[in-house]
């Protein structure tokens, strides 16, 4: 099947076949580029120390609006949205009634009454309508938008001089409408690298003049395009999490994958909210990272053992060649989740050592997407 047969097409992607993808790969119904003739190893070290730009447009975007937008996001979503303020964005997930992930999402606030809710391959838009019928108001899906995402420490000295926002005050999940090289948009900060990054939401007719001003803006910087995967390399080492690969059990729970902090337990009824009641401290197993001692990336999935016996499964990998270091991002037992604990891993018929450790791998205090003189005392 060629890219051209898929439902979702970016506009960027004749871009992307003159970087060299095949745009062989997809997601959301959308062609993304994989990989271009660049290495992404050395896209990885530009966006460690500059800034690479990402087409994530196979991002979901549905728009949530009325009087009555509030209240639905809140009786689907973990997290309280009472407390966003307009130009306030987190992230938060959606439980069935057992308490089981089925999607992760990101909501932004432009207005009183007027969400986005962005997410990847999860069931937002199946269960939806459960909370929107009868309801005063109105949940639709914007194929038109596409995202592009430029990370990485100088992405700020590239976007400024261009917008008519002053970018300088916008703090991590923060977002904005503004101009950008003269064309409307939203700017959001943050992104997928654990790096400063700002997210540029805009129409189908402005991506291609948006992704050529942009790149066009970064020569200077030494600014280049990177592939997902590339984008997979940065956000292992970030120790950030991709649903549903690092949520492969369909019954996991937030508490299980280290998202309490996406639970808000005090809000009034939301779906789900008595199973996790239930469920908090009984956790089955643990969301940890792993160093591996192997060059190479293992293959997801593959299965973990200790003193013979089968514990769990590592989810996503990487080798990161920033740090050197074969990564996992794994579920173990809660009592095998201690930093330092040694596992083994199957691998292509044999076993590999690996170690237990602080996530994320990158910046582990995570300085580069909130800065000590942003955060609150």
């Amino acid at each position: 099947m060629s890219y051209k047969d898929l439902p979702r097409q970016s506009v960027l992607n004749d871009r992307h076949l003159a970087l060299g993808s095949k745009l062989d790969a997809e997601w959301n119904g959308m062609p993304i580029p994989q990989s271009y003739n660049t290495d992404r190893y050395e896209e990885t070290t530009v966006v460690r120390s500059r800034a690479g730009l990402f087409d994530v447009s196979g991002l979901q975007m549905v728009n949530v609006e009325g009087p009555d937008a509030e209240s639905v996001l809140n009786a689907m979503l973990t997290s309280d949205v009472s407390k966003l303020k307009p130009g306030q964005s987190a992230i938060s997930n959606i439980v069935d009634e057992n308490g089981s992930l089925i999607d992760d999402v990101l909501v932004y606030r432009d207005g009183p009454q007027k969400f986005r809710v962005s997410h990847g391959g999860g069931s937002l838009e199946e269960v939806l309508p459960e909370f929107t019928e009868g309801r005063n108001v109105e949940a639709a899906k914007d194929n038109d938008v596409h995202i592009l995402s430029l990370q990485g420490p100088l992405a700020l000295d590239i976007l400024k001089p261009h917008t008519s926002f002053d970018l300088t005050r916008m703090k991590y999940f923060e977002h904005a409408r503004t101009t950008l090289f003269g064309k409307d948009v939203s700017i959001g900060r943050g992104g997928y690298s654990a790096e400063r990054g700002y997210e540029v939401f805009c129409s189908s007719q402005d991506a291609v003049a948006l992704w050529d001003a942009i790149m066009e803006a970064g020569k200077p910087f030494g600014i280049i395009a990177a592939s997902w995967d590339c984008l997979d390399i940065v956000r292992v080492e970030g120790g950030l999490l991709f649903f549903p690969f690092d949520m492969p059990k369909p019954d996991t729970t937030p508490w299980e994958v280290g998202a309490d902090w996406t639970v808000d337990l005090s809000k009034p009824d939301f779906c789900g909210k008595a199973a996790l009641q239930a469920k908090k401290g009984k956790e089955r197993f643990s969301q940890v990272g792993l160093e591996i001692l192997h060059d190479d990336a293992v293959v997801p999935g593959s299965k973990i053992f200790k003193d013979g016996r089968e514990v769990g499964t590592v989810n996503s990998t990487t080798f990161s060649r920033h740090l050197m270091k074969s990564l996992g991002l794994a579920h173990l037992p809660r009592e095998l989740a201690a930093l330092g604990t040694e596992v083994e891993i199957q691998h292509d018929g044999g076993k590999l050592t690996a170690n237990v450790v602080r996530t994320p791998f990158y910046d582990p205090m995570r300085l580069r997407t909130h800065p000590p003189d942003e955060r609150s005392a």
